[in-house]
């Protein structure tokens, strides 16, 4: 199991800012002071974290091309969690842009990162260019083997599938890249969310809110998610009922299939080649 570095929790604070950026303030950079935010004023969310001793590195990892939701709506909760301290990492210390063209800062390199008690890893149509990276390949090998926790959304399924790391679990990814769970040795479960042991998987987007919520209660009990919950208020009622393959109407499921084709192509491609590399019976 990792050993997580003695650091304090930061809290980052809800800012609106002119451009389409998310940035750390000087004093939250990866290596600077830290300080924890003074929640006075939100005296809900200041009750949120009974266990302010604990120390929790969480770490997500970041490139260009991922959908931020797959990040963001992870990072609300787990940022959230006692003792959290919650960092994102790239391949360099450049932004990235999510596949909307969204400006995120990475806090450091992968090079520069501490072991890990969890390890995030979003997906999005930029993951497809890192499944045959051997720098984020390895980093992602390092870490799970010693995190505590390893938390997937959406097809970052697929790069821990890339790595190795899904031989034998049983997992989800997004419902449009499913089928190409077996050519990684996974054994696919059609849920929201799985839960392999320490391994947690979120299937497409926003099912990332619901698997942090799972891997919160995991680590420190249904209360805290649930208070985390309670303070986000999320209890989504959406106003149409399509968000799955099974419930959407059948011209919208048929567009959707259509507009994302060549990416579903290539990504089996990849991931046959990959089953090749490691030896994982193909059909």
């Amino acid at each position: 199991m990792a050993t997580s570095p003695n650091v304090s929790a930061i809290h980052y604070p809800c800012r609106v800012r002119s451009s389409p950026e998310i940035r750390r303030s000087s004093r939250h950079q990866f290596g600077g002071p830290r300080a924890r935010t003074d929640f006075a004023h939100f005296p809900l969310a200041k009750r949120l974290m009974p266990h302010e001793d604990t120390q929790l590195t969480i770490g997500s990892l970041v490139f260009d091309g991922l959908d931020q939701i797959d990040l963001t709506g992870p990072f609300e909760v787990l940022s959230r969690l006692p003792g959290a301290t919650h960092r994102l990492y790239a391949r360099t210390a450049e932004p990235v842009r999510d596949v909307q063209g969204l400006r995120l800062v990475p806090d450091a390199t992968l090079h520069d990162a501490p072991p890990l008690d969890i390890l995030h890893v979003p997906g999005g149509p930029g993951q497809q260019a890192l499944m045959h990276d051997q720098v984020v390949l390895d980093w992602l090998r390092a870490q799970a083997a010693g995190a505590r926790k390893v938390f997937s959304v959406c097809t970052g399924a697929l790069l821990l599938g890339a790595a190795g790391l899904l031989r034998d679990r049983r997992a989800t990814t997004h419902w449009n890249s499913f089928h190409l769970l077996p050519l990684f040795g996974a054994t696919p479960v059609d849920e929201r969310v799985v839960v392999d042991g320490d391994w947690i998987f979120a299937a497409g987007v926003t099912s990332g809110i619901d698997g942090a919520l799972r891997l919160a209660a995991e680590m420190f009990g249904d209360a805290v998610a649930q208070r985390i919950q309670l303070y986000m208020a999320y209890a989504p009622e959406p106003p149409f009922n399509s968000g799955t393959p099974e419930t959407a109407p059948v011209d919208v499921l048929a567009a959707a299939r259509a507009a994302s084709a060549g990416l579903t192509a290539q990504r089996e491609i990849t991931a046959r080649e990959i089953a090749i590399q490691l030896g994982i019976a193909v059909r």
